[in-house]
């Protein structure tokens, strides 16, 4: 599913995705700027926890925003698809200033939402200006392409990821979370290597890519933001070899991102920040 066009006089709204284990007891820096982002004080955020099979996971991130100064924070479930037609909890859901996509399992996303009156909304909300964050499986979920289960390892193989629609919020990404802790260098290099057309995005745990509307990422957090470039390849194996078999791919380029470093999606260009840099 494709990103919604951004209407006339609006600018589309930042997309957040996060690799999980976000810090929520210490500088918190990801939440607070997602709260920024989504109004400040004025923020009416909404909490999808529907990739998550814990009860108190929606109020739990409810708490957290309201900790955080925001001046209304609603939990919508959306357990069945049915619930995702209902007018009430789709009037609360367009009142947002920011929707948190909470994580679990990816495939409960895409298996509830997709192709419901809330995978509408959100697309159209986001075009609007609406920030759209997500966390571990709903990190994964935001864009058209979303890895929906694979294998760990470094190296690329044949059947080693599962693809699945996403929400469809960007189609020039694919995600994948929990990036060094999970050791998922090749399922991310697997799912481009099927269409090297999208910019691979690992996500070490508590990192998080604030896409802006200029199609930059800024990078936030205490980890890593591995970039996997295919735009340049110039040999791919994968429509030889057999489920196992590694994947030969040359001419793939690879960045690795810390805190405040950038990329921009469009001229596939990185920029290391301040930090980085050894800039004071």
């Amino acid at each position: 599913m494709s990103p919604a066009s951004v209407p006339d006089g609006h600018t589309r709204g930042f997309i957040v995705p996060i690799g999980g284990a976000e810090d929520k007891v210490g500088d918190d820096i990801i939440l607070k700027r997602f709260v920024e982002l989504s109004g400040g004080r004025d923020a009416r955020i909404v909490v999808i926890p529907t990739a998550s099979e814990l009860r108190d996971t929606g109020r739990r991130y409810a708490r957290l925003f309201e900790g955080l100064r925001a001046r209304q924070t609603v939990v919508l479930p959306f357990e069945t698809r049915h619930e995702c037609e209902g007018a009430e909890s789709l009037e609360q859901l367009e009142q947002a200033t920011g929707v948190f996509l909470t994580g679990g399992n990816q495939l409960r996303l895409s298996t509830t939402l997709g192709g419901t009156p809330v995978a509408k909304a959100l697309r159209l909300m986001n075009a609007r200006g609406v920030v759209v964050a997500g966390t571990s499986a709903g990190a994964a979920f935001l864009s058209e392409h979303m890895i929906a289960f694979g294998d760990e390892g470094a190296t690329p193989r044949g059947g080693m990821v599962q693809m699945a629609p996403g929400l469809g919020l960007t189609n020039r990404t694919i995600v994948d979370q929990h990036f060094r802790q999970r050791d998922r260098l090749g399922r991310l290099l697997t799912a481009l290597a099927f269409n090297p057309f999208a910019v691979g995005i690992g996500l070490d745990e508590d990192t998080a890519a604030f896409i802006g509307p200029d199609e930059t990422l800024e990078v936030v957090g205490s980890g890593a933001l591995t970039i996997v470039d295919p735009a340049q390849l110039e040999y791919s194996s994968m429509d030889a070899v057999k489920r196992g078999d590694p994947v030969c791919l040359l001419g793939v380029k690879l960045h690795v991102l810390v805190n405040r470093a950038t990329f921009n999606l469009h001229r596939r260009e990185a920029a290391a920040g301040a930090v980085a840099r050894g800039d004071r």
